[in-house]
């Protein structure tokens, strides 16, 4: 098996000509092999990897990968080393999302790893210290142990001078704007808050209208430190291609990024349907003669 690899000067001019040709970005997260040929085959620019939609995958919420019960760089690395890269033909490229906070590893070292097995992207949120409210006491707790934002924006600055494309991603105008002025990611996405439907999917009764001008507000905001960076919408409301239609006609941005809407919600859906299809089979009465 030979993995076919994607430059990050490929990368970024395929993403370039794409926004000049106003045709939508969009991201997905894939959990397994299976999930990242399929979203491959059907077009995706970018395939995202991380703990979470491993942890998703295999049928749990994606926040439980902050508990800490796993590597998450290891995690993200391996399954994307030996389940995801291996199933891509090489149209679409893998940004792995990161652990920035991890305190037993070099992000140097990581990057590199990345770059390695044929990762030119990545991401910080893997997972990211802007998951936990501010106004918390666990937040305190952590940032007072040295678990910051800062240190995923120093990772995506180092992904960047080591010639890696960035995709920055925050929960907040205030954080994105902090990410986007020191790190100038090739790619910021505002996230919304977690994708709401199926088994494991949070509702926070936000809807897709607010979620659309949350996120053009950051934008707007974005623009005025990083104009270059490519603008990507994710999560809360957006949980249908409809959802995300809206999303592209409501605000200023240049694609997407999905997670649960193409990878858990639609497994859910179609393998219910099959197994509920295949219950219901029984034998048919056979009838004597005579």
């Amino acid at each position: 098996m030979i993995t076919k690899r994607i430059s990050s000067e490929t990368i970024r001019s395929n993403l370039r000509r794409k926004v000049e040709a106003k045709n939508p970005i969009m991201i997905a997260s894939a959990g397994s092999g299976l999930v990242a040929k399929i979203l491959e085959r059907e077009g995706i620019d970018c395939i995202n990897t991380f703990s979470g939609a491993r942890l998703r995958s295999n049928g749990m919420g994606t926040m439980s990968m902050m508990w800490p019960i796993l590597d998450s760089n290891k995690q993200t690395l391996d399954y994307t080393r030996e389940d995801v890269m291996p199933a891509l033909s090489g149209k679409a490229f893998v940004c792995a999302c990161l652990n920035a906070n991890d305190p037993l590893k070099d992000m140097r070292m990581i990057l590199e790893d990345c770059m390695r097995m044929g990762v030119n992207a990545v991401s910080n949120i893997g997972p990211s210290i802007s998951y936990v409210d501010k106004d918390s006491e666990i937040f305190q707790v952590l940032t007072s142990a040295g678990i910051t934002l800062q240190n995923e924006i120093d990772m995506l600055v180092l992904a960047r001078e080591m010639g890696m494309v960035t995709v920055g991603l925050a929960f907040t105008k205030e954080d994105g704007i902090a990410l986007a002025e020191q790190a100038q990611p090739d790619i910021f996405c505002y996230h919304a808050g977690t994708t709401k439907g199926g088994l494991t999917g949070y509702d926070n009764g936000t809807t897709i209208q607010e979620t659309a001008a949350e996120s053009e507000d950051v934008y707007q905001a974005i623009r005025k430190v990083s104009p270059d960076s490519i603008l990507v919408g994710h999560g809360a409301a957006m949980e249908t291609p409809e959802d995300a239609q809206y999303m592209l006609e409501h605000t200023s941005g240049h694609g997407f990024w999905t997670g649960s809407s193409t990878e858990r919600l639609p497994i859910e859906r179609a393998v219910t349907a099959a197994a509920s299809e295949f219950r219901s089979l029984g034998f048919q009465k056979v009838v004597k003669n005579d």
